[in-house]
């Protein structure tokens, strides 16, 4: 059986429920669900909410800039890097609006070797932010 391990980072926010920020099984890193929320505080950068926690208005832009960063910091910490993302889901909650900028961010962050990706229009997410990203990664010798 290989070896599995779970890991957690210092740096991406804290999860919404009971998983870890990624599992590595074998040379595999699997990260959970990851979004742009800050570490240690509800900020969520690029989102203005009202006083009952409903969107007012929010910046896909920052949005994309934020959770990429938080990609970075669990594979970081978990032994891997940006470079060796092989597969990721993209959840966006407004297709038409977002997809543009993501797309051309996607391709800043992604300009060499770009890893396989879906990208699905979901109606919401657990929080109120617009993107989320499901990634998987190699880990450890190649």
């Amino acid at each position: 059986m290989s070896e599995e391990k779970e890991f957690n980072s210092s740096k991406a926010p804290e999860p919404v429920g009971l998983y870890p920020h990624a599992r590595r099984v074998g040379n595999l890193l699997f990260l959970s669900g990851v979004g742009p929320r800050e570490r240690g505080t509800k900020k969520i950068p690029g989102v203005e909410l009202d006083e009952s926690g409903k969107i007012v208005s929010y910046d896909i832009e920052t949005q994309c800039h934020s959770v990429f960063r938080n990609v970075r910091y669990i594979l970081e910490d978990a032994g891997s890097s940006w470079d060796r993302i092989v597969d990721v889901t993209v959840f966006l909650t407004n297709m038409k609006d977002d997809f543009p900028t993501y797309n051309r961010l996607w391709a800043e962050y992604f300009g060499e070797n770009p890893p396989c990706r879906t990208t699905l229009e979901i109606n919401c997410l657990p929080t109120p932010i617009a993107i989320e990203l499901k990634v998987m990664a190699t880990i450890g010798d190649d």
